[in-house]
């Protein structure tokens, strides 16, 4: 097993977060440590005294040790945009060596760290370096959940394809059933299993009012454990 894995999505909003939880508690049944980490943040919701993101909140609270908020998401942008843009507005550079010692730090307190990335795999932090650069420089294994929709099976086949362009390992991925309405979504998932060459970690069905501790049975994630 690795110490730590990056979980990107074929798309905004196909469900990273919900995901990264359940596996959060998957390997926390099977005993580890295991804690979630979003190193960048684009959305801020104003609490009384401060700000935090809900996603970044979803994974302290999924993880296996407390930990203070500012260790799970270092670095947080108020406008809910692309995170490069979202930088310029603040006047506020995201300086990569913060998200690198994050990392660090908790690697020391935990493992698995599931870091989850903001949006999609090539989303840009600047005019000139993506989350992915960041992903390649510390050689993390991905995970990919891809959100089970018209349009899911290009974006999941690209996906991948540019992981491995990258040199990176997809570890496996997840099917996440996003629209209710989504037709031969069983077929999506069949096709995908054929042609992914990636093990296959969990099919997660469509339940607005399921939590992700509610659907870390759904997940098998044996093809993680191993050496």
């Amino acid at each position: 097993m690795h110490d730590s894995y990056f979980i990107t999505g074929t798309d905004t909003e196909v469900g990273k977060t919900y995901t990264t939880a359940a596996l959060l508690h998957a390997f926390i049944k099977q005993g580890y440590q295991a804690v979630g980490y979003k190193p960048v943040a684009a959305g801020a919701d104003l609490a009384p005294d401060y700000q935090l993101n809900s996603d970044a909140v979803t994974l302290q609270h999924a993880s296996a040790i407390a930990l203070p908020y500012a260790a799970i998401n270092p670095v947080l942008l108020e406008t809910p945009c692309s995170p490069h843009w979202a930088a310029v507005l603040a006047n506020k550079p995201i300086d990569t060596q913060v998200l690198s010692d994050g990392l660090a730090h908790l690697k020391q307190q935990a493992s698995p760290v599931l870091v989850e990335g903001a949006g999609g795999w090539q989303v840009p932090l600047s005019e000139t370096e993506t989350l992915a650069d960041w992903v390649v420089a510390h050689q993390l294994p991905v995970i990919m959940v891809v959100g089970i929709k018209l349009g899911c099976l290009n974006h999941a086949l690209l996906t991948a394809e540019a992981i491995r362009a990258r040199g990176l390992r997809l570890a496996g991925w997840v099917a996440n059933a996003v629209d209710p309405k989504a037709q031969h979504s069983d077929e999506m998932v069949r096709y995908l299993d054929a042609h992914l060459d990636a093990p296959c970690l969990g099919h997660l069905p469509f339940a607005a009012d399921a939590s992700p501790a509610q659907r870390a049975s759904t997940l098998d994630i044996r093809a993680l454990l191993a050496p």
